[in-house]
């Protein structure tokens, strides 16, 4: 019996600015259920990227998603009983998925400023192409560069 058809959910904008992509940025950085803490914690983000850089701070956010998107990444394939790691290229889903993780990540490991004030601070970095965020895709973009040999393997 084959399996239903899988149908992708509309994903719901954001309240203030209406916009799909900070709605999701926000759901991503939401723990426990705790919808309003999260956009409390974005939309003040917001705010102190508007006083630290005296610029529109979506423009900061769209700057620093687009520089910390990875191009590629590597998958595990078993051949032969080796495992290689094979450079493949990323799907559009899972490109914003990967960059607002490694954004959300890098602002949760600082320590000793509210929640906020890191998550601005990791926005502004990752948009001048600096902090966590952008060295963890630089190290993607490495391990499938030193494995592009393996490229060929790729069904």
């Amino acid at each position: 019996m084959r399996r239903k058809n899988f149908k992708k959910t509309e994903k719901s904008p954001d309240y203030k600015y209406d916009r799909v992509d900070i709605g999701r940025f926000i759901n991503y950085l939401m723990t426990g259920g705790k919808k309003t803490a999260a956009e409390k914690v974005f939309y003040g983000a917001l705010e102190n990227i508007r006083e630290q850089t005296k610029e529109d701070p979506i423009t900061v956010f769209e700057k620093a998603l687009e520089n910390a998107t990875p191009l590629l990444e590597v998958a595990s394939k078993r051949i032969g009983g080796a495992n290689y790691q094979i450079p493949r290229e990323v799907r559009p889903e899972r490109k914003f998925f990967l960059a607002t993780h490694w954004i959300i990540a890098a602002a949760r490991a600082k320590k000793g400023k509210p929640m906020a004030a890191k998550l601005a601070e990791e926005l502004i970095l990752a948009a001048k192409n600096e902090g966590s965020a952008i060295k963890k895709k630089q190290d993607t973009h490495r391990m499938a560069e030193a494995n592009r040999a393996f490229a060929s393997y790729i069904r």
